[in-house]
């Protein structure tokens, strides 16, 4: 049955959020063996300046960023585990090409600046995100598990492969920070809620459960795009201001129901 009730939605958001929050009350990953990849753990380097600590090549327990970093480009990095984002910290995995895969869960804390994935933009289109280093490049980016953000400052990701759900909770800032979630894959549901990004764009996605977007306030001026998307179930809207269009002029294709402020963003029926 592909239209859920309103109440099932409701609960299915409220399940997705209580999973976050589980994700970052607890250990991301437990203890690695001894004699297995070891965990690796990103200081230094000053965003501001551009200047970022590389991330090496190799297989990793787990990543923890602490500071500014990003994959050397053209690197491939296997995470055994999960990648955390400390309060504060940046990972720009969205500047140069890179192969990452990541067995669990990527998870960014409060302040933190999270760049996944690029991709050049398609003929016509401004729906990819070229690689600084060389725009003809893509990234390969696979996470098994989840996309959370508590609180984050900045979230991009750009043509990603996420198997679970992402979730971005509060955050966002009105001054030159955008929120693109384009051209990604993702397994299970996509909820952004309570986030106040100076823009936010939900394009060109492939979801495989539901989209919920809730309480988002982008800068003035600004209209948040949802567009282009095919979404498994629901695409729900709501305290979105302030306003929200297709973008592109881009219709979605909704296996359910497009409820609240985004019922009007699907093909008219036959």
């Amino acid at each position: 049955m592909k239209i859920r009730s309103v109440m099932g939605l409701v609960s299915a958001g409220t399940l997705v959020i209580a999973g976050g929050l589980a994700l970052f009350s607890g250990p991301a990953t437990a203890a690695p063996p001894r004699w297995g990849p070891m965990p690796y753990t990103c200081t230094g380097g000053d965003f501001a300046s551009g200047n970022l600590t590389s991330i090496p090549s190799g297989n990793y327990a787990s990543i923890t960023v602490t500071g500014a970093c990003a994959p050397a480009p053209n690197a491939v990095i296997n995470v055994f585990g999960s990648v955390n984002v400390a309060p504060g910290a940046v990972l720009d995995a969205q500047s140069a090409p890179s192969t990452i895969t990541v067995g669990r869960d990527v998870l960014a804390a409060p302040g933190s600046i999270l760049g996944l994935g690029c991709l050049p933009n398609p003929v016509g289109h401004m729906t990819g995100h070229p690689c600084i280093v060389d725009p003809t490049e893509s990234s390969n980016i696979t996470i098994n598990g989840n996309v959370i953000a508590w609180g984050a400052n900045t979230v991009e990701l750009n043509g990603i492969t996420v198997k679970a759900n992402v979730v971005l909770i509060g955050g966002g800032q009105q001054a030159g920070n955008p929120w693109p979630i384009k051209t990604n894959t993702i397994g299970g549901n996509l909820l952004v809620a309570g986030a106040t990004p100076e823009w936010l764009g939900v394009l060109v996605n492939n979801v495989g459960g539901n989209v919920f977007l809730t309480n988002v306030t982008v800068a003035a001026g600004e209209t948040m795009d949802v567009g282009g998307n095919t979404i498994r179930w629901n695409l729900g809207c709501w305290g979105l201001a302030p306003a929200v269009s297709s973008g592109f002029g881009a219709a979605n294709t909704i296996g359910g129901q497009a409820l609240g402020q985004c019922a009007n963003l699907q093909p008219s029926a036959p």
